[in-house]
């Protein structure tokens, strides 16, 4: 038997990770800009959440959610305070789509109604009603496309005017496009979809799952807004590379036996894994460090001509190319070792470690120096 060949691999197996770096099999180091999608929010290994782990693997590893598990009222209790979300409660789920998955089915269970609204350029995940809210018709299969969502442009309130109905169970809108190119919602226009929600009687959800934990310089990308979504999921940094997510649920939803399920969500490795992110991005102040490497970094790069339309917040970054550089990424990496990530046609994505340093961060610019200035020549 073989792997299931669906991903587009580099030709490099890294077999050892620290911090913002990365290491092959032949000693050769790279500096990761990407994080895994966005997956490294503390660091590669960091020792705190080696340690978490380790110490749960020699009491208990699993069991189902059919016992007590004091590991998730204590991550619940500190992700409502690092998060300022303490009087909603936390479903615990294994990804970003299941979180997403789990958001849809509620919304649907409090409204009654089914319709969704989505925007363009979105990316939820690739299951049933993730993938049918996701704007890539590449990846919807036949069964996958009898969801009734409404894909409308990001940032056109007058397009929502319109759309938004007493038929419509949610609206779903990420806290900044990640794999679309990373575009940010305006702040008046979520505050917008946040006001005709509730006058429709509909469930704003917001997909925090690359843009939160940090990344932005808040904890979640909606708070620059000041809004208080209906629903909230999360993944990805949650877990700093352990399998892990969740749906933060406003106060006013009351579950009820069977509602959701799941086997290994909120299992005690999660748990352990997840309190540990939670505390050190509390304890190094990484929310505060994002923001400052951010605005410096987003300000070098917009000094480069060649590079058009700096975007983002925080460590979420994007940046487009003129097509006479579309080899850019690869040569970030195979000349300079710096991994990126990349959005179609042309946008190169930074989704690094909140721990990142600003000498690290220093290396991709004097990569892009050395390029850019060869371009030109």
């Amino acid at each position: 038997m073989k792997p299931f060949d669906v991903y587009t691999l580099f030709p490099i197996e890294p077999v050892k990770a620290k911090g913002s770096w990365l290491w092959d099999a032949n000693g050769t180091r790279y500096l990761d800009l990407y994080g895994g999608h966005a997956v490294i929010s503390i660091g590669h290994n960091h020792p705190h959440f080696v340690e978490a782990l380790k110490n749960q693997l020699d009491s208990i590893s699993f069991y189902s959610n059919s016992i007590q598990n004091s590991l998730q009222e204590k991550l619940a209790e500190k992700l409502g305070q690092v998060s300022g979300y303490p009087d909603y409660t936390l479903f615990m789920c294994n990804s970003g789509a299941e979180a997403n998955e789990n958001a849809l089915k509620l919304a649907s269970f409090v409204t009654g109604r089914k319709k969704i609204i989505a925007f363009r350029k979105a990316f939820h995940g690739r299951t049933s009603g993730a993938v049918a809210a996701t704007d890539n018709p590449r990846i919807v299969s036949p069964f996958n496309a009898g969801h009734e969502v409404v894909f409308l442009p990001l940032n056109d309130p007058d397009a929502v005017a319109q759309a938004i109905t007493t038929d419509i169970a949610a609206v779903i809108i990420e806290g900044i496009q990640g794999v679309g190119g990373i575009h940010v919602p305006d702040d008046s226009f979520l505050q917008f979809l946040a006001e005709k929600c509730r006058a429709v009687g509909a469930l704003l959800i917001l997909d925090e799952i690359q843009s939160g934990y940090g990344r932005t310089g808040k904890f979640f990308a909606h708070q620059f807004a000041g809004i208080k979504p209906d629903l909230i999921t999360v993944a990805k940094g949650m877990g700093n590379g352990f399998p892990v997510g969740g749906v933060l649920i406003q106060p006013g939803i009351k579950p009820w036996s069977g509602m959701l399920g799941t086997t290994f969500g909120g299992n005690y490795l999660a748990c352990a894994a997840a309190l540990a992110v939670l505390e050190v991005i509390e304890r190094e102040n990484l929310m505060q460090h994002a923001a400052d490497i951010g605005t410096n970094w987003m300000n070098q790069l917009r000094a480069f001509t060649p590079i058009e339309q700096v975007r983002g917040r925080g460590l979420m970054i994007g940046f487009d190319l003129p097509a006479a550089l579309t080899s850019l990424r690869n040569d970030l990496l195979f000349t300079h070792r710096i991994f990126t990530g990349e959005a179609k046609p042309n946008t190169i994505r930074l989704l690094p470690s909140l721990a990142i340093s600003p000498t690290e961060a220093n290396v991709l610019i004097d990569a892009l120096e050395k390029e850019l200035k060869e371009e030109a020549v």
